[in-house]
């Protein structure tokens, strides 16, 4: 019976006892009232110990784990776990929600941190990567990401005193990160020698950069920045779970029980230990401490809280206990006083009092306890135990009566009997035992009539009767107290139960759902004098029914604040409370009961705030007294919106089957046609499924939607403009309170919401990424800066936008049912209602969350479903329009009243200045007053209160209203049958536009002489249409049937149309009354025709593939045409009227002759030359090039040739109207595409004089009339189409260098890999064989030589301590660009290459470097603006986008004092490539080499992303602002130029158009500059330059460079453009040339390098002088006036730079490299001073002892000596095939020894001339050779080899030394080897798959460098004989350090590149004495 309402009794949670101590710390604080607030399960809790009271904090839906509090101490942030975990901040003054954090954690939320000044909270997540998030809390934004650590992370805290920073601690480690932009860094703690490396569990940070932290072994470690610095040993005895700062120290509480205090340095104050104290005991561990003033607060592991006063330390109070961890079950209640027992597996059982709220006895047991029952006078307690045992104690003091073990298993339930003689005892082995009280609890009978374990029991009132439930969900009945089954049902019928706790019976039926057997309620206890029942379940749910309820499936109210499940529930005696307990939260839930009562005492118990969607809804199933949904709503509820393929899809399925067909497209492509069409005027509303989407503009135009157009009417001009930026139907509209600003929102599996301008159509801002499927409804605030939106998502998500900057403020789940409706309130941006089927939520914003609550109607009413919805005159009033023709009144959530306003719903409301306006399904609109008591006035749309003047006709009377708006003196009123009225105040109406109803809309016809047109659709309508300008309908008539064809007769006087039953009609064209009706067939007739002329035959084709031919004067059928396999889809006559052309469903195209229907083949040749009267085919040779790429997802449903024969239009599946040129003939043409239907184009006719295309849509019912613009008329205005979605086959030109850097694959260092092949095992990991010269330590041998040979003998040898970087030489031109620039006015330039951004003084030429990017950087450019001067933004290569610290990421710092500014991370994967500053300097476009190549735009002074889009399928090259905007940009790349802009968040993209350039093709673009009047000038491969009006080409300067322009520059004084290409140098041209602002004259210059080719990178421009960096390296100063050339920096072109020699005295090096040159550096003059081209590349070089001769070794296997005085060559020879690896002069100057790939070794006696001869070679070399070092005295060699191995050979014999001891006796010259015991230290742990490829000793023989594969040199003490030594690192290089040197006298080391082609020169820093 009543079931199907909840029970109108309510409970409310009065206290929780218990805390959460396990597995959670830090998590009790005072806050600023001196309450206490911690949590506990799902609560959090504020409890004042004051007034020893409760209040609760509901707003989570899971566990809390984490707590911080404000700096403030108000405010309470708390974490959760679960899937889809979230933060909440509350007030703990009044509970309620501040803000929601969510979308970023998942699994759950471990910590979280306040940081100074209360702004920013940070988080750390229980995912994989323990994720660490900072949030701007207040706005609900995250600002930056980073992955924590891979291990759990237990502590976090900001740093108070240090901005920016943070510290975070866990398993085995301790990170302090710094926040720059949105990047978080971490740099690991260094515990080094001062402590052991371990587990941190907590922190505080302290001034000065000490952070103080506790260790798992009870040691505090103090760091002081990222060191460690010293320990407290023995602070505590175990883990130190939690420390605690406030003004006078610290506090910090352990595992071992004790608290300690410590000042503000961390000296001991005083100790407390709690387990000394009354109320401590053994294995007592605290878990979080909280020190204020003199009180301290302290919780412990099992649930307790204690107080502690300072001075009285040795009396802690105890303020709150709880059962600590296991599960607790056991739940009793005394029978007569207000008490409770629980008893849980921590063995402990408790009596609480339920008036006091405090635990009034605990005593420990034996055995986990599992169940408990009071006997009915009160004395006795018996309690159920795991063990199968049971124990009876007296309730007084507990001691104990009898223990009884008589089962096996765990005793799960067991009850007295109400008279208190028997104690039933069930057990999970499936039995029931009896046992009498009186005889001492013996035995007395046995139920075993279970096959399960027992769950719950009930006696019946006389204690005859016993019902038992099991584990099957069986329930059994016995006799009493033998335990005999009862079998009979009648016996059982009468029995009246003492109690009710079983979970299956009739009475209960309704507490399960109605479809599902699974057993998840644990208990439940009925209330028979409430009539009302509480159920406990899994989901930690408390539920309240009627009771009895017999009906599944009963309506219910339910209670959330327990985590897991409930394990019991039970009423207290009096039926006052319910308790209840959770089993894991281990906590006791007391909640008061309130009866049903008088609505005045309702306010109290307002619905409680939630965020989870659950714990608000009274209940899961429907409202079964809710009456019958309205038709219409109905129908509306069933549309999905969902789309097979999305518009989004379409590119992504382009390149799919572009994939799968490339061969097929080599024929050259028909271009577009030369015509072009314009959207003139759209027929249609929609009416059908949306409401309120219809408002006057503020000068009085009318803004609506149809279709996936925005439409905005002049009435006075009867023109319409329109919005189409849309691509899908258009759901939902809404217009800005004060501008003339409309937001729409469509279908989409990403749907979009544009908002645009309705004056300038432009648009302002495009909002996604936040819904699904769709958009259904939005809302302005009525300031007009958010924006609220609906999605159709399964949860209706609730959006709110601030929509000018694009972000998303806030997000909530909606709800189940859809959501209809949305509305600000006017008066407080942060409230809003929506309202839908069956509910009405009131909701408010709390940071990036929303909280509603349902509105509560009370008695008043039902939960009708809600239409509409508009806020009253304060912010409290609201009212909404049911589906029932009500209108409810809200004051706040509650409902006030229902005035009865319509019959049927209301489904639009408007408030106005004084009063309301209201529409029904009813057609009638009423005028109210202000508080809705009376109806003013009411108007009712009939035909006959129609205008004289009005155009169109009115369908019917009274339509369904759906939207209505008042101004300008009228009502303007939108119905379901797509109309728009204007009704004026005084009655008479209006008709403005007018559309098909609801049904699919086929049929279309144009008349054969006059602009006037006809459809027929299946709203079972045939209407005419007038086309000229009055733009209205002319005629309707109604049909029996819906139709979907239609055709004029040749005269126009008849109009035959076809009806959907197979019968046909042909009526008079102009009074549409019915000449003579057919009906022959079953199926839809799909099309019918007259035959030409004068149209003596009519064509009847259908849908059961028969086409009928009818003779029309005599009426009579003659002829059928048969043949076809599928329905008939088109049909069209050749012009003498004596051929059919047919298309069918099986894409089959046939012919047959009239009037018999015979059918013909005719070769499709001849098809063409057949001259037809109509052509509307879709198949054939003639238009095979309509079918798109992607044919198998779209079909192409029409097609209508022009008379002219030149264009045919299409219509498709996917809303697009295209044009091709006929004949369309090869596979994909190309075409021009329009978009304003949204689904499917039903069909497209051209009028009489190709004047129109007249378009219907199926879907979207709309009727679109457009505008043919001839070839020539469309230049004044930029056409709204796109081209041709398959981009130009042609291939986009061809350039080696362009290839290069299109296929350059960057690695990042961290991965890199060995750069030589070497292999065997690495030395570190090799084993040492014991040397058989292991001396005794005291020896009388001579003392062991020097290892190397010093050459600063006498002075005292320093060690170096570091190296600091001086020079570099070298520019990364080969594969970057646009990357020199000129700053401080030109004195200096800012180049970059490898990972060091290069400030260089052009006058001096002394550098300065930017070191903190982590690897190389990709990308420069140099702000502008005046604000931002010096202000430098580089990218860098990087791994995935994962935000850690190996992501892409953007550094913008400054040039002059290198302080970095910002750091972006980015999700470019791999890199980012291209940056470029706005206009203002504050915004920085960024473009990724990801596949999607991404292009981003950043607000980069706060680190934060605005917006973000996939730019291109093939690499982008360059984007940048245009040099006067902030929001438009120009990307160019791989076959592309794309014009940007920014609106919003969103990013629009146009494709340059080429068709207005006779034969112009998409060339791949390299480079973009700017001019006046949105000009653009694109540079391209071939050497021309596009210029480009907006995104039209409009001329090309052809040939401005002879090869690709890989550069150009704006320069923003004089607008004067420098261009940079690839020429060959000749008398007239020059790869630099200088033009004026729009390209038509230039200058030349030449750059004098030498080079054959000159190919120029990047340019600049400065005061008279022209920066510019070459691919070869080098950056050339052009003077303008004189054009000379100042070459400033040179480098190698190619690397690796494998050679690398220093000069024996001079302060000069050699390198050799594989671009063939050696080159002669002097780091003194900071210049090269020489090259020398080898003409095959180089792969060592080498200075002789007395720096005279100079030997260089070549990849050929041929050597050379040069003497140095004239570069002359000495020698040469070449004696092996292979590479040259190294060379060496002897230090004598006798021997050169040559090693190669060859496993070679050769020496030549220098003193026999320069013939050089080979006198011998070692012998046996395992691989190839690295290094050669000579011994001092010349007579030994050591050899490193490939195989990890070191060799000596005796000079010049070759003969290898094997003795270790005398090799150990060796004195050598100089030490370059990577191998040896003496360098074994060098190797490190990370070198699996990579190498150090080089060392040198410097020559004081105490240091030495190496230089690896992940580009870092390292400086170690030489020798380092021990694994793993320590060393300092140097980051500078790309990956691959080839070749390492100190300069002579230490003073220099230089490094080389292998993939940067740099050289580093490194000063030394020594030692000071």
């Amino acid at each position: 019976m009543a079931a199907r309402s909840a029970p109108n009794c309510h409970l409310r949670l009065e206290w929780v006892y218990g805390y959460r101590g396990h597995q959670c710390r830090n998590n009790l604080y005072y806050t600023a009232a001196k309450e206490i607030v911690y949590f506990v399960a799902g609560v959090g809790v504020v409890y004042s110990p004051r007034e020893h009271r409760q209040k609760f904090y509901r707003g989570h839906s899971d566990d809390i784990i984490s707590l911080a509090l404000h700096p403030e101490r108000v405010l309470v942030a708390t974490g959760q776990v679960g899937k889809e975990p979230y933060i909440c901040i509350w007030d703990s003054y009044t509970v309620q929600t501040i803000s929601v954090l969510k979308d970023v954690h998942t699994h759950g939320i471990a910590c979280l941190a306040f940081d100074l000044d209360g702004q920013r909270l940070v988080s750390v997540g229980l995912d994989s990567k323990n994720a660490v998030c900072v949030w701007d809390w207040k706005r609900g934004k995250m600002l930056s990401m980073a992955p924590g650590h891979t291990d759990r992370i237990f502590d976090i805290s900001w740093d108070l005193y240090q901005p920016n920073k943070l510290v975070s601690c866990g398993v085995k480690h301790i990170k302090f990160w710094s926040l720059c932009g949105n990047a978080l860094t971490p740099k690991r703690g260094v515990f080094g020698k001062t402590g052991d490396l371990q587990t941190i569990l907590c922190l505080a940070c302290a001034r000065d950069e000490l952070t103080y932290s506790g260790a798992l072994n009870g040691d505090i470690y103090v760091w002081k920045g990222i060191n460690l610095i010293r320990t407290i040993q023995g602070a505590h005895t175990a883990g130190i779970f939690s420390m605690n700062a406030c003004e006078e120290g610290f506090a910090t509480g352990g595992r071992d029980g004790c608290i300690r205090l410590w000042d503000l340095t961390f000296k001991p104050i005083t100790v407390i230990d709690l387990r000394e104290t009354d109320q401590g005991y053994k294995g007592l561990s605290v878990r979080s401490v909280c020190w204020r003033g003199d009180h301290i607060l302290v919780g412990t592991q099992d649930s307790e809280i204690f107080e502690i006063v300072v001075h009285e330390r040795n009396k802690p109070f105890l303020i709150m206990q709880g059962h600590c961890e296991g599960e607790l079950w056991a739940l009793a209640v005394h029978p007569t006083k207000p008490l409770a027992v629980t008893g849980s597996d921590d063995r402990s059982v408790r009596i609480w009092s339920l008036v006091d709220h405090a635990l009034i006895a605990r005593c420990n047991m034996e055995e986990p306890i599992r169940c408990a029952a009071v006997n009915v006078d009160g004395i006795h307690l018996a309690l159920g135990m795991k063990d199968g045992s049971f124990t009876v104690l007296r309730v007084r003091d507990m001691t104990e009566v009898v223990h009884i073990k008589d089962r096996k298993e765990a005793i799960h339930e067991l009850k007295y009997s109400p008279d208190g003689t028997y104690l039933a005892v069930g057990c999970n082995d499936s039995s029931v035992d009896i046992y009498g009280v009186a005889q001492r609890y013996k035995k007395l009978g046995e139920c075993v009539g279970s096959l399960s374990f027992i769950t719950h029991l009930d006696w019946s009132s006389d204690s005859r009767y016993l019902q038992t439930n099991d584990g099957n969900g069986k329930r059994l009945f016995y006799r009493m107290p033998g335990g005999k089954e009862v079998t009979n049902k009648e016996e059982i019928k009468g029995v009246h139960w003492a109690s009710w706790t079983c979970v299956s019976g009739l009475e209960v039926n309704g507490i399960w759902p109605k479809y599902s057997d699974i057993n998840d309620i644990n208990s439940v206890d009925g209330n028979y004098i409430g009539q009302v029942l509480v159920t406990a379940d899994d989901y930690g749910i408390i539920k309240l029914f009627r009771y009895p309820c017999l009906r599944k499936g009963a309506k219910f109210k339910k209670y959330i604040g327990h985590s897991a499940h409930v394990t019991n529930v039970r009423w207290s005696h009096d039926y006052q409370w319910v308790i209840s307990i959770g089993g894991a939260d281990h906590s006791v839930f007391q909640w008061k009961f309130i009866p049903e009562r008088k609505l005045k005492d309702a306010l109290h118990i307002a619905p409680q705030e939630s965020l989870a969607d659950s714990n608000s809804d009274e209940s899961d199933s429907d409202l079964s007294d809710v009456p019958e949904l309205d038709s219409e709503i109905e129908q509306e509820t069933q549309l999905t919106y969902r789309r097979q393929v999305y518009k989004e899809d379409l590119p992504q399925l382009k390149e799919q089957y572009k994939e799968k067909q490339k061969s097929g497209t080599s024929k050259r492509r028909e271009r577009a046609p030369g015509n072009s069409i314009r959207l003139h005027f759209v027929h249609g509303y929609r009416g059908y499924d949306c409401r309120s989407n219809l408002f006057y503009t503020q000068i009085g135009e009318i803004v609506y939607h149809v279709a996936a157009v925005g439409v905005i009417y002049n009435r006075q001009q009867n023109t319409q403009r329109f919005y189409l930026g849309h691509d899908d139907d258009i759901l939902c509209l809404a217009i800005h309170p004060l501008k003339d600003y409309v937001a729409t929102g469509q279908v989409g599996r990403d749907p979009s919401i544009h908002i645009w301008d309705t004056e300038t159509i432009k648009s302002l801002s495009v909002l996604k990424g936040c819904h699904q499927y769709g958009v259904c409804a939005v809302d302005f605030s009525a300031d007009g800066k958010r924006l609220a939106s609906v999605g159709i998502d399964d949860s209706h998500t609730i959006v709110l936008w601030d929509w000018k900057k694009g972000e998303k403020l806030s997000i909530t789940r909606g709800s189940k049912d859809k959501i209809f409706v949305v509305k600000m309130n006017p008066y407080v941006p942060d409230k809003l209602i929506t309202a839908g089927i069956k509910h009405v939520k009131f909701w408010r914003r709390a940071g990036g969350g929303l909280i509603g609550r349902k509105g509560y109607v009370g008695t008043l009413g039902k939960n009708d479903t809600m239409m509409c919805a508009v806020y009253g005159w304060t912010e409290e009033m609201a009212f909404s329009g049911t589906s029932t023709g009500d209108v409810c009144i809200w004051r706040d959530v509650f409902l006030v009243k229902t005035v009865k306003a319509h019959d049927g719903p209301v489904f639009s409301m408007h408030a106005l200045e004084k009063g309301f306006v209201t529409g029904g399904k009813d057609g009638v609109v009423a005028l109210w007053d202000d508080s809705f008591e009376r109806c003013l006035k009411t108007y009712a749309i009939k035909r006959a209160a129609l205008a004289p003047g009005s155009k169109g006709l009115l369908l019917e009377d009274n339509p369904s209203i759906r939207a209505i708006s008042l101004g300008h003196g009228h009502i303007l009123v939108g119905t379901k049958n797509g109309e728009i009225l204007e009704v004026d105040k005084s009655g008479p109406i209006t008709l403005l536009v007018q559309g098909h109803m609801e049904g699919e809309v086929w049929g279309l016809a144009t008349h054969p002489y006059l602009p006037i047109c006809a459809t027929v659709s299946d709203d079972k309508t045939l209407r005419i249409w007038d086309l000229s300008p009055s733009h209205c309908m002319l005629a309707v008539r109604k049909l029996k049937k819906g139709g979907r064809c239609c055709c004029f007769s040749p005269d126009g006087k008849a109009l035959a149309v076809g009806l959907n039953d197979g019968s046909f009609l042909m009526a008079n064209a102009d009074t549409l009354e019915d000449l003579v009706s057919f009906h022959h067939r079953k199926d839809i007739i799909s099309d019918i025709r007259f035959s030409p002329g004068s149209g003596k035959y009519l064509a009847v084709a259908s849908h059961d593939s028969f086409i009928d031919i009818y003779n029309v004067m005599s009426s009579k059928r003659v002829g059928i045409c048969k043949g076809a396999t599928s329905y008939i889809t088109h049909v069209d006559w050749d012009i003498r009227g004596k051929l059919l052309q047919v298309n069918t469903g099986a894409k089959e195209q046939l012919f047959f002759e009239a009037p018999r229907g015979k059918k013909q083949t005719i070769p499709s040749m001849e098809v063409e030359k057949i001259c037809w009267a109509s052509w509307t085919s879709v198949l054939g040779l003639c238009c095979e090039g309509i079918w798109p790429v992607i044919g198998e997802v779209t079909d192409i449903t029409a097609s209508c040739l022009t008379s002219d024969k030149m264009v045919l239009a299409t219509g498709d599946d996917l809303g697009f109207v295209k044009l091709f040129r006929y004949p369309a003939k090869g596979k994909y043409g190309k075409f021009k595409r329009y978009v304003a239907h949204s689904t499917h184009v039903t069909n497209v006719r051209w009028t009489y004089d190709d004047s129109m295309l007249v378009t219907l849509g199926g879907a979207d019912m709309s009727l679109m009339v457009w505008t043919n613009e001839m070839e020539g008329y469309q230049e004044k205005r930029p056409c709204d189409s796109e081209e041709s979605d398959t981009d130009s086959e042609e291939d986009g030109g061809y350039d080696s260098d362009v290839t290069r850097e299109n296929e350059v694959s960057y690695t990042i260092r961290a991965l890199s890999t060995n750069i030589r092949p070497m292999f065997g095992v690495k030395p570190h990991l090799q084993q040492k064989e014991p040397s058989v010269d292991e001396r005794p330590p005291v020896s009388r041998a001579p003392p062991r030589p020097e290892k190397l040979q010093t050459n600063n003998v006498g002075k005292k040898k320093r060690p170096i301590e570091d190296l600091v970087l001086e020079l570099v030489f070298g520019y990364r031109g080969r594969d970057c660009r646009n990357n020199v620039h000129y700053l401080n006015d030109g004195d200096d330039i800012i180049y970059h290459t490898a990972s060091v951004g290069i400030l260089h003084n052009v006058a001096t030429g002394t550098q300065s470097f930017y070191q903190e990017h982590n690897d190389d950087i990709l990308c420069l450019t140099v702000n502008q603006h005046p604000k931002f001067i010096n202000i430098v933004a580089t990218g860098q290569v990087g791994d995935l986008a994962d935000m850690s610290a190996t992501a892409p990421s953007i550094h913008i710092w400054d040039a002059v004092n290198k302080q970095t500014l910002s750091i972006l991370r980015c999700y470019h994967s791999k890199g980012v490539c291209s940056v470029s500053f706005s206009a203002t300097g504050k915004l920085l476009l960024s473009v990724g080499l990801d596949p999607e190549h991404t292009v981003t735009i950043w607000r980069w002074q706060e680190g934060t992303k605005i917006a973000s889009r996939a730019g291109h399928n093939q690499r982008i090259f360059v984007a940048e602002f245009r040099p006067d905007s902030d929001s438009q940009f120009v990307s160019v790349g791989v076959k592309h130029v794309k014009f940007w802009t920014l609106a919003g968040r969103a990013l629009l993209s146009r494709k340059g158009l080429l068709s207005t350039v006779e034969d112009a093709r998409m060339q791949t673009m390299l480079a973009v500059a700017f001019g006046a009047n949105n000009l653009t000038f694109t540079g391209t491969i071939s050497g021309d330059v596009c210029v480009w009006k907006d995104h039209i080409l409009c001329r090309i300067v052809a040939r401005a460079h002879n090869g690709p322009v890989f550069a150009m520059y704006t320069t923003l004084r004089d607008g004067l453009i420098v261009t940079g290409g690839k020429e060959r140098p000749s008398k007239e041209g020059g790869a630099v040339k200088l033009w004026d602002q729009e390209l038509r004259r230039c200058r030349a210059f030449r750059l004098e390098t030498g080079q054959v080719t000159d190919c120029v990178r990047s340019v600049c421009r400065g005061k008279g002088k022209i920066l510019v960096g070459t691919r070869n390296a080098e950056i050339i100063e052009v003077g303008e006036k004189n054009a000379a050339c100042n070459i400033l920096v040179n480098g190698h072109v190619d690397g690796p730079i494998w050679g690398l020699v220093t000069h024996p005295s001079r302060d000069f090096f050699l390198s050799a490299a594989e671009d063939g040159t050696v080159r002669l550096w002097d780091i003194a003059d900071k210049k090269m001073l020489n090259k020398v081209n080898l003409g095959h590349a180089a792969r060592t070089v080498c200075y002789s002892p007395e720096g005279d001769m100079v030997a260089i070794g070549m990849k050929n296997g041929e050597f050379i000596i040069l003497l140095v005085s004239s570069l002359k060559i000495w020698g040469k020879k070449r004696d092996r095939r292979c590479a040259v690896h190294d060379i060496r002069f002897s230090p004598d100057s006798r021997f050169l020894a040559v090693g190669s790939s060859e496993n070679s070794v050769d020496f030549y006696d220098l003193t026999l001339g320069p013939t050089l001869t080979r006198i011998s070679y070692c012998r046996d070399i395992p691989s190839f050779v690295i290094q050669m070092d000579f011994s001092a005295d010349s007579r030994y060699l050591q050899v490193s080899t490939g195989c990890y191995k070191r060799h000596v050979y005796e000079v010049p014999s070759g003969k290898p030394v094997t003795d270790q001891a005398a090799m150990d006796r060796i004195t050598w010259a100089t030490w370059t080897s990577i191998l040896g015991d003496e360098v074994m230290g060098i190797w490190s742990r990370h070198t699996e798959k990579a190498n150090v490829n080089c060392a040198c000793v410097s020559h004081s023989g105490i240091s030495l460098v190496t230089g690896d594969d992940f580009g870092m040199v390292k400086l170690f003490d030489f020798p380092c004989p021990e694994k793993f030594a320590k060393h300092k690192r140097f980051f500078g290089h790309s990956p691959h350090v080839t070749n390492i040197r100190f300069t002579s006298g230490d003073r220099h080391v230089v490094s080389a590149g292998g993939d940067d082609c740099s050289l580093f020169v490194w000063k030394c820093v020594h030692m000071p004495h």
